[in-house]
């Protein structure tokens, strides 16, 4: 594992969440918002790529579905939520469909609905590389930010205090 104290001389330091700068509070937790997500994603997509075989962003919609307590989402929703055209989501869900890890149905009543669930699968898959995926989450984020960042960035995300406490 990266030490969390190292910033790589190669790269760009992260925002500084203190405000020595000229931005506001707002825009100084955005900037840091975005190197943190980043990080991550830059390690995720290659780890997403050779655990599950999927694209990033089809993994985003996993995840998505994932943390719904019964059933799907619609797809309208799905694009909502990810901010992505209907039309790309359309081809990545023909994608997880194909590899069987999404289902596709009708919603009653409503002859355009379409809801996306997910199959068990999927759900085996998920349960079984959410830990390692995570793992990769945690390393992305100590190897690109200093502690100060990464005690921000907690502040932002407050289940990443809990999950971030040294043992």
């Amino acid at each position: 594992m990266a030490d969390p104290e190292e910033n790589p001389a190669d790269l760009p330091g992260c925002p500084s969440a203190e405000g020595n700068g000229l931005l506001p509070a707002e825009l100084r937790a955005w900037m840091l918002l975005l190197a943190a997500t980043g990080a991550v994603e830059q390690r995720l997509r290659a780890a997403v790529k050779e655990k599950l075989d999927i694209s990033h962003d089809e993994f985003l919609i996993l995840c998505l579905l994932a943390e719904q307590p019964e059933g799907g989402l619609r797809m309208t929703r799905v694009a909502e939520l990810l901010g992505r055209p209907k039309t790309r989501l359309t081809y990545q869900i023909a994608c997880l469909q194909h590899a069987g890890l999404v289902t596709r149905r009708s919603v009653c009543g409503d002859k355009r609905g379409i809801e996306v669930a997910l199959t068990d699968k999927a759900r085996g898959l998920l349960t079984e590389t959410s830990g390692p995926l995570a793992e990769t989450v945690t390393r992305s984020l100590a190897r690109f930010m200093g502690p100060d960042q990464r005690a921000a960035l907690c502040g932002l995300v407050p289940d990443l205090a809990e999950e971030s406490r040294p043992e």
